[in-house]
Protein backbone atom coordinates (compact mmCIF):
# COMPACT_ATOMS: atom_id res chain seq x y z
CA UNK A 1 0.00 0.00 0.00
CA UNK A 2 1.55 3.16 -0.88
CA UNK A 3 1.47 6.03 2.28
CA UNK A 4 0.33 9.65 1.19
CA UNK A 5 -0.68 12.34 3.60
CA UNK A 6 -4.14 13.91 3.10
CA UNK A 7 -2.40 17.16 1.71
CA UNK A 8 -0.83 14.80 -1.12
CA UNK A 9 -3.82 13.12 -2.04
CA UNK A 10 -5.92 16.11 -2.33
CA UNK A 11 -2.95 17.88 -4.62
CA UNK A 12 -2.78 14.51 -6.81
CA UNK A 13 -7.15 15.09 -6.86
CA UNK A 14 -7.00 18.60 -8.08
CA UNK A 15 -4.03 18.19 -10.85
CA UNK A 16 -5.63 14.97 -12.48
CA UNK A 17 -9.21 16.94 -12.69
CA UNK A 18 -7.33 20.11 -13.78
CA UNK A 19 -5.47 18.40 -16.36
CA UNK A 20 -8.69 16.33 -17.34
CA UNK A 21 -10.50 19.86 -18.47
CA UNK A 22 -7.36 20.92 -20.09
CA UNK A 23 -7.69 17.75 -22.26
CA UNK A 24 -11.50 17.99 -23.02
CA UNK A 25 -11.40 21.71 -23.61
CA UNK A 26 -8.63 21.85 -26.35
CA UNK A 27 -10.66 19.14 -27.63
CA UNK A 28 -14.09 20.57 -27.93
CA UNK A 29 -12.08 23.73 -28.87
CA UNK A 30 -10.34 21.57 -32.30
CA UNK A 31 -14.01 20.22 -32.71
CA UNK A 32 -15.23 23.28 -33.10
CA UNK A 33 -13.30 24.33 -35.93
CA UNK A 34 -14.59 21.50 -38.17
CA UNK A 35 -18.38 21.78 -37.28
CA UNK A 36 -18.36 25.67 -37.52
CA UNK A 37 -21.04 26.63 -39.12
CA UNK A 38 -21.00 29.67 -41.48
CA UNK A 39 -23.51 31.16 -44.53
CA UNK A 40 -23.01 30.10 -47.73
CA UNK A 41 -24.09 32.21 -50.41
CA UNK A 42 -26.04 29.21 -52.36
CA UNK A 43 -28.81 28.85 -49.70
CA UNK A 44 -29.57 32.77 -49.04
CA UNK A 45 -31.79 34.46 -51.47
CA UNK A 46 -32.88 38.12 -51.32
CA UNK A 47 -36.28 38.49 -53.26
CA UNK A 48 -35.93 41.28 -56.06
CA UNK A 49 -39.68 42.40 -55.29
CA UNK A 50 -40.76 42.51 -51.62
CA UNK A 51 -36.44 42.26 -50.48
CA UNK A 52 -37.45 39.24 -48.11
CA UNK A 53 -34.12 37.12 -47.38
CA UNK A 54 -35.00 33.43 -47.02
CA UNK A 55 -32.86 30.52 -47.40
CA UNK A 56 -33.98 27.82 -50.17
CA UNK A 57 -31.56 24.59 -50.08
CA UNK A 58 -33.54 22.88 -52.57
CA UNK A 59 -33.27 25.42 -55.67
CA UNK A 60 -29.81 26.02 -57.72
CA UNK A 61 -30.89 28.59 -60.48
CA UNK A 62 -34.74 29.50 -59.75
CA UNK A 63 -36.22 30.34 -56.36
CA UNK A 64 -39.59 31.26 -55.68
CA UNK A 65 -40.26 33.56 -52.63
CA UNK A 66 -41.97 32.25 -49.79
CA UNK A 67 -43.84 35.83 -48.71
CA UNK A 68 -44.73 37.41 -52.70
CA UNK A 69 -44.66 34.11 -54.47
CA UNK A 70 -42.11 35.76 -57.17
CA UNK A 71 -39.46 33.55 -58.52
CA UNK A 72 -35.87 35.15 -58.38
CA UNK A 73 -32.90 34.13 -60.38
CA UNK A 74 -29.77 33.50 -59.02
CA UNK A 75 -27.23 36.74 -59.61
CA UNK A 76 -24.24 35.93 -61.84
CA UNK A 77 -21.47 37.33 -60.86
CA UNK A 78 -19.20 39.76 -63.13
CA UNK A 79 -15.81 40.60 -63.26
CA UNK A 80 -14.45 41.82 -60.04
CA UNK A 81 -17.42 40.01 -57.73
CA UNK A 82 -19.88 42.24 -58.62
CA UNK A 83 -23.50 41.15 -59.85
CA UNK A 84 -24.25 41.92 -63.47
CA UNK A 85 -27.83 41.91 -62.81
CA UNK A 86 -31.21 39.97 -61.58
CA UNK A 87 -33.20 38.44 -64.14
CA UNK A 88 -37.30 38.76 -62.23
CA UNK A 89 -39.75 35.95 -63.62
CA UNK A 90 -43.04 37.11 -61.67
CA UNK A 91 -45.25 34.29 -61.38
Amino acid sequence: MIRMDISQAVFLYLSFTVVGILILWIFFEERLKFVYFREEDIFVWQCNICTYTYVDSKSEDISRCPRCKSFNMRKEKGKGGESSGNKILKG
